[in-house]
């Protein structure tokens, strides 16, 4: 297994999922391998009928590529039993009625493992090269952001890290943090229906504030999107409390019995909430392309975009959902390529260039952000503002 990556086993299975992402994992993934480098995708689903269909898609999946690698010259016998054993033991390995939304397969010599996402490809692919294919991966990890979730009542307030739909609680910064309702006010609440004049007591407001100041804590160490979840009267307070850290927070959710809730349960309620600061961010981010355009700070098509990225001046990249481009690279700059096209004396042909693009802007610390198809149609459906021209 890659060093770097986090394995979460689950019954008889290793899921790896999008928290487990990191720029050292990806590093590792897009490293070369000795030919043949095999990548599976497969759109899959969540609920029957359609989730039964999976195993024989996979299966078949695996079969055509054994057909391709004996029709491959550059591939012995021994190789391809290889590598075909490999993508076996991930059948063998995985079960997919706990499939998300696409599983990613890779398969080399001696290697092999796959990846559970929760952004779903637009196709099936197989792809042999000397690397791995990773661009769903960068896609999901740039989708699935990283944030926070509190949830609280009178009695306890919880911390979730959240990326994507995956929510694990946090047992840091002072979380989960305890307080003991006077008794004779809950049953009084419970038994009038009334809960407007909650926090009434110092000590339900001090256990805000500490509340309050743990969260201070976490969004200074680890700075990220914050959602918090209660009832209304709880939200209220909590905002009037101590250092206002709460105040932070993108998006509120009035919504009670979440302090001692399941992870499923939290992120069905915070759904709603999460995909609006999606939506936010994607139409943030074509503001901040137009601003950028009038400071001269912006840049467009494949090749421009490709190049500022490698230079690591990219401070925002935004890309359209389905692109994808095969290029040819000849001294220094980009040009599209027919899907038959190889590399030869005229340049190195590149099979998703995309893909290398998303991750060199990651590996800088770029914000990546995807945005539906057409959204950029008129700069050639990748853009990106830059962090300085060069003079001249």
């Amino acid at each position: 297994m890659l060093e770097g990556a986090v394995v979460v086993p689950f019954r008889n299975e290793v899921r790896m999922r999008t928290n487990d992402l990191t720029n050292e994992v990806l590093a590792n993934l897009r490293k070369p391998r000795p030919y043949p480098a095999v990548t599976l995708v497969l759109p899959t689903h969540r609920t029957k009928p359609d989730k039964l269909q999976d195993p024989v898609r996979l299966r078949n999946l695996i079969a055509e590529t054994g057909r391709r690698l004996a029709d491959d010259p550059q591939v012995t016998a021994a190789v391809r039993a290889d590598v075909i054993k490999q993508l076996e033991q991930v059948e063998n390995e995985l079960d997919l009625m706990y499939a998300l939304d696409t599983l990613v397969v890779f398969a080399a010599q001696g290697e092999h493992q796959f990846w559970h996402l929760t952004r779903r490809a637009d196709t099936e692919r197989i792809v042999i090269n000397d690397t791995f294919l990773t661009r769903n991966l960068v896609a999901a990890r740039a989708q699935s952001r990283p944030y926070w979730v509190l949830t609280f009542d009178e009695d306890t307030a919880r911390l979730w890290s959240g990326a994507g739909e995956q929510l694990t609680e946090e047992q840091r910064y002072g979380f989960p943090v305890e307080h003991e309702t006077n008794v004779s006010e809950r049953e009084r609440a419970s038994r009038t229906g009334v809960y407007t004049t909650g926090y009434r007591d110092e000590a339900a407001l001090q256990h805000l504030r500490d509340v309050d100041a743990d969260l201070a804590k976490v969004l200074e160490n680890e700075p990220r999107p914050l959602l918090v979840a209660g009832l209304q009267h709880g939200l209220t307070a909590l905002a009037d409390v101590g250092t206002h850290a709460a105040r932070n927070a993108l998006a509120t959710v009035p919504k009670g019995g979440l302090a001692n809730a399941r992870a499923s349960v939290v992120y069905e309620a915070i759904a709603p909430a999460r995909d609006e600061l999606l939506r936010t961010r994607a139409d943030r981010a074509l503001r901040d392309l137009s601003d950028a355009m009038g400071r001269k700070e912006f840049v467009a098509g494949i090749d421009e975009v490709w190049r500022a990225a490698q230079e690591g001046r990219l401070a925002l990249l935004v890309v359209e959902e389905t692109y994808r481009q095969k290029v040819r690279l000849t001294s220094g700059h980009l040009s599209p390529a027919a899907d038959d096209a190889v590399s030869d004396e005229s340049g190195e042909v590149r099979d998703d260039i995309v893909d290398e693009t998303v991750e060199s802007a990651l590996s800088t610390e770029a914000d990546v952000v995807f945005v539906a198809d057409d959204a950029l149609a008129e700069h050639d459906r990748i853009a990106g503002v830059v962090r300085y021209t060069w003079a001249g």
